[in-house]
């Protein structure tokens, strides 16, 4: 057994993949990424939230709530959630995903990061997820319609150049286990996308400070 990542095959109904491509791809928040320069002509948008706001989550995105059931995992806290989509010419870059930063900067990397293949090219060329471990390549995984897949959060990863003929689109979920102190500055629940302005942000409530207890 690999001690850096697990995988599961054929782990939802077609039918349900169907629909969660048809639903992101129909959503008004995705949009050229939000993310950083390492994701390379890439398009998406990013769910930040607390376990405490899974339960808005789902509401406001149902169609996420069959994959959150069985990807996250009991030990993590806190989480950050981004279709991702990647076509001809897209790549993602070599780094150590820490999106929580922006919230509170001494988070450490995720405990671990989970990814479905919502949609996978028949013709596709490229596209393998590249694990390292410092400067050590310990895998590299071809991606397969229907697969989850969940990796050590602290590895440099990357995503070779994608070719194919239409769209490669899968579901990432970065999963912190937070200190009680760390979640201070998380929200219980945002939403990141381009194509709404900053100050327009979706947001739920944050967690109460202990200064306000």
């Amino acid at each position: 057994m690999n001690t850096y990542y697990r995988q599961q095959h054929s782990v939802f109904p077609v039918s349900y993949l169907s629909e969660l491509e048809g639903q992101i791809r129909a959503c008004p928040y995705f949009a050229v990424n939000n993310l950083n320069r390492d994701f390379v002509n890439t398009k998406g948008f990013s769910l930040v939230f607390q376990r405490s706001g899974l339960a808005e989550v789902e509401q406001r995105f149902p169609f996420f709530k069959q994959y959150l059931a069985i990807a996250l995992q009991p030990e993590c806290n806190a989480f950050y959630l981004n279709p991702l989509l990647l076509k001809a010419g897209s790549r993602v870059d070599p780094h150590i995903d820490r999106s929580l930063r922006s919230y509170c900067k001494t988070v450490e990397p995720p405990a671990l990061v989970s990814v479905l293949y919502v949609r996978v090219p028949q013709d596709l060329q490229g596209g393998e997820l590249v694990l390292q471990n410092g400067k050590r390549q310990v895998a590299q995984i071809q991606p397969q319609t229907n697969m989850l897949l969940w990796f050590q959060g602290d590895l440099t990863h990357s995503i070779n150049p994608v070719t194919s003929s239409t769209n490669r689109l899968s579901l990432v979920c970065e999963q912190y286990s937070l200190s009680e102190s760390e979640r201070q500055s998380i929200p219980e629940f945002t939403l990141e996308s381009r194509a709404i302005p900053q100050a327009a942000k979706v947001s739920g409530k944050k967690r109460r400070s202990l200064s306000e207890r």
